[in-house]
């Protein structure tokens, strides 16, 4: 009976120690949750100055063999490239499980990979996917490692590598909902930076901005200013999905560790309540042993 109590208090040990760590766990994730949140808000009015400056050429047309710019020309066919932004870390529920799923979706034969997280790396290694390139996903991740990111994935395509460029990532919804979503950033398809606002719906839209676009004069021509903000627009695209991505694993991390919290503190009350029923148990059978004892010697 003694033996069985310290194993019980020790297992009550042990998952303290576990509550405590992943408590410490889901306050560092909710401050890194809202910082991310908050960088992806303050780069909202850019982000929609930067689509207003591109909207009135959103129905234009350009042809790629009398000199276009190559940034907005559909091909058919051909390879495809897939950034896949994962995360460097584990323990954020099944934030990874479900992003990496809709990896199937795409041919093995035709699709190459760069990955920015180590997860994504790992589950494409074990898959034998083609990987071009990987890298890391800081916590301070700023707009020069994502151009980095961006610049390698254009250059793959104004090679003519590949026809397009997809972006495989996590989608904020709110703090409790992340999906797995993919864009198409090259060739362009549309001006629109992306979900600046995580998850609000009262952003304008594409054509309400438009409305309010004034007419420019373009000096020295159109094609020059598009050569010139088209990359850079490509650029603040892709740095914004990773932002976006980041709320969504910090987000997902706080949710899994609080969780784990809760779990750890109800097993705890479940080992309580055994403990001392076993104690009582104990004491019982104790007196029953010596009020027997007592009725014999009487």
């Amino acid at each position: 009976m003694a033996a069985n109590t310290r194993d019980i208090r020790r297992r009550i040990k042990s998952v303290k120690n576990t509550a405590q760590i992943t408590k410490a766990m889901q306050m560092v994730a909710a401050s890194k949750m809202r910082k991310a949140q908050m960088a992806a808000l303050a780069s909202r009015p850019y982000a929609q100055e930067l689509s207003r400056l591109l909207l009135p050429f959103a129905s234009m047309e350009f042809d790629h063999e009398s000199g276009g710019q190559p940034l907005l020309q559909n091909r058919k066919g051909g390879r495809d490239l897939v950034l896949l932004v994962s995360t460097d870390k584990g323990l954020c529920g099944a934030l990874n499980t479900n992003l990496l799923r809709e990896v199937s979706h795409f041919d093995p034969e035709t699709t190459d990979f760069v990955c920015v997280g180590k997860k994504g790396l790992q589950f494409l290694a074990r898959a034998k996917r083609t990987v071009l390139a990987e890298f890391h996903l800081k916590d301070n991740f700023s707009f020069f490692d994502a151009q980095a990111v961006a610049k390698f994935c254009l250059d793959r395509f104004l090679e003519g590598h590949v026809n397009r460029v997809t972006v495989l990532y996590s989608h904020y919804v709110n703090t409790l909902t992340q999906n797995p979503s993919q864009r198409v950033v090259v060739p362009v398809q549309s001006f629109d930076v992306g979900h600046a606002e995580l998850g609000r719906d009262d952003a304008p839209s594409d054509t309400a901005v438009k409305a309010e676009v004034p007419e420019y004069i373009l000096e020295p021509n159109q094609m020059d200013f598009l050569n010139s903000l088209l990359p850079h627009f490509v650029f603040y695209k892709i740095f914004h999905i990773i932002l976006e991505s980041r709320a969504s694993e910090h987000s997902a991390r706080m949710v899994a560790m609080k969780n784990a919290t809760d779990n750890a503190k109800q097993i705890i009350k479940d080992l309580t309540l055994e403990y001392n029923k076993i104690r009582q148990a104990s004491i019982t059978t104790e007196i029953l042993e010596i009020a027997t004892a007592q009725m014999i010697l009487s």
